[in-house]
């Protein structure tokens, strides 16, 4: 049986900013841009407690939480700090998958401490965490990533959650579906539509029926519904994508500037191509009208996307497929892939990559 944790770092970006100035600690904070297309980045537990949450616009944190305090990121900060918390995972095992700088799964099925239990690694993993960074951190323990990913948010802050494989079918069964991996909001609405609404209940419906209903992620249900989830910790992921997104202050709407601001888009994604020598073939080009409104376009050619020249007429010609001229534009984004990474399942997945961040104007 597989030994897997998975640590999770308490409110990360805040924690950090609340250790390394006095005058923020127990007060409601919150990282990220401030300004009227601002988004909550990361929020303290004290503005929790007035329901303000990662990715919601900062208006609506503040109108939320008035006496919010709001911090610019510091991204040097937050990555040097998590060097720190991954060199005490490395000291365990070497089998550490990173899924973002406050984040990493562990399979200590054979550690270098020779630890038997692996609730006991996770209670020295945030001691010596804590000890280092000042900062806590909640880990959930389970022989599969599946269930120590929801085990870690069962105690926080600075929990420990240990889900038995022989009470797994109960935990699972008393599960809301959206705690599932890859079940999100439209998932769960259709889930919902069926009556479906907590493990128990998926795991009555058949395999055949869930595929039908959800293509091939609906074996991933099936089995999760069940407490399985047979995918390895991986150390290293192949990167299927590199891309780049803004958002404006104001929207677009006259196409002289919106032209001007996706060759921008376009030269920021060739520099990253670049950074990061990938290969990819197929562009998608992202535009947010408004905060609920997003489509997406994609082309996939049979050369390699590497420079300008390659990438702006197509993200021109994939422009013109939208309906751009009748709504002002929030966001844009371009992004190149492999043009076998559009897989739901592989999407589904945490990587340990640099996504479509956010740019401010």
């Amino acid at each position: 049986m597989r030994k897997i944790i998975h640590i999770d770092m308490d409110a990360f970006f805040a924690s950090v900013e609340q250790r390394d100035n006095p005058d923020l600690r127990g007060k409601p904070v919150a990282v990220g841009f401030d300004g009227p297309r601002g988004v909550v980045s990361t929020a303290s537990y004290e503005a929790r407690t007035y329901g303000v949450r990662s990715a919601m616009s900062m208006a609506q944190a503040k109108r939320r939480c008035p006496q919010l305090i709001v911090v610019s990121s510091h991204f040097d900060r937050y990555k040097e700090v998590s060097r720190q918390v991954h060199a005490v995972f490395h000291e365990y095992t070497d089998l550490v998958e990173p899924i973002s700088l406050d984040e990493a799964f562990l399979d200590v099925t054979e550690n270098k401490k020779g630890i038997e239990l692996a609730v006991d690694i996770a209670k020295e993993i945030k001691q010596k965490i804590f000890e280092r960074t000042s900062l806590t951190a909640s880990a959930g323990v389970s022989y599969n990533k599946l269930l120590a990913k929801i085990a870690s948010d069962m105690r926080k802050p600075n929990g420990i959650f240990t889900v038995h494989p022989e009470r797994a079918l109960d935990f699972i069964g008393r599960l809301p579906v959206e705690k599932l991996w890859g079940v999100g909001p439209k998932t769960a609405r259709r889930m919902h539509d069926m009556g479906v609404f907590t493990g128990e209940q998926l795991r009555q419906i058949s395999r055949s029926h869930l595929v039908q209903v959800f293509g091939k992620m609906g074996n991933v249900y099936y089995d999760f519904s069940r407490g399985i989830d047979n995918r390895p910790v991986i150390v290293e992921y192949e990167r299927k994508s590199v891309g780049c997104e803004r958002t404006f202050l104001e929207d677009l709407h006259i196409e002289s500037k919106i032209i001007i601001e996706l060759y921008h888009v376009t030269l920021e994604l060739v520099e990253r191509i670049k950074k990061n020598d990938f290969k990819g073939r197929t562009l998608t080009l992202k535009l947010k009208w408004d905060a609920t409104t997003q489509i997406t376009r994609s082309l996939t050619q049979e050369k390699v996307l590497r420079t300008k020249d390659d990438i702006l007429p197509l993200a021109k010609q994939l422009l013109k497929d939208t309906e751009y001229h009748d709504h002002p534009i929030r966001l844009m984004g371009l992004s190149v892939s492999s043009p076998d990474s559009n897989d739901k399942y592989e999407q589904s997945r945490p990587k340990w990559i640099e996504g479509l961040l956010p740019f401010k104007r």
